[in-house]
């Protein structure tokens, strides 16, 4: 579960992360820097082969990033449904998500 999220950090089952996160089956990870907000197709290799029901985009506090057409039909593609929110609102859903047994998992950008 995500315990909290502030601009710049989240606090995931009692861990402190500054950094963007995934989370794959209720295990939280450090995700790479987007430079220039940009994701990539592989930032999703390891979420799409764990075979969730969903993947949550956060987008950031703001809503910053921006999903490319080609990210959302790899995910599609695959028979996930995608969420895409700013990222306080990605843990909210994240959180409902897992709380209703739903197998999900989740890339979260924690700044902008």
């Amino acid at each position: 579960m995500i315990d909290s999220y502030t601009f710049g950090t989240f606090v995931v089952d009692g861990k402190k992360l500054d950094s963007n996160i995934v989370l794959i089956n209720n295990i939280v990870k450090p995700a790479r820097y987007l430079e220039g907000h940009l994701l990539r197709e592989s930032d999703f290799d390891e979420l799409i082969s764990a075979k969730p029901e969903i993947i949550i985009i956060g987008t950031g506090a703001s809503g910053v990033v921006q999903v490319q057409e080609e990210i959302k039909q790899l995910i599609e593609s695959n028979n996930i449904r995608l969420i895409i929110e700013k990222t306080g609102e990605a843990c909210n859903t994240y959180n409902d998500l897992i709380k209703k047994q739903k197998k999900v998992c989740a890339f979260l950008h924690n700044t902008c």
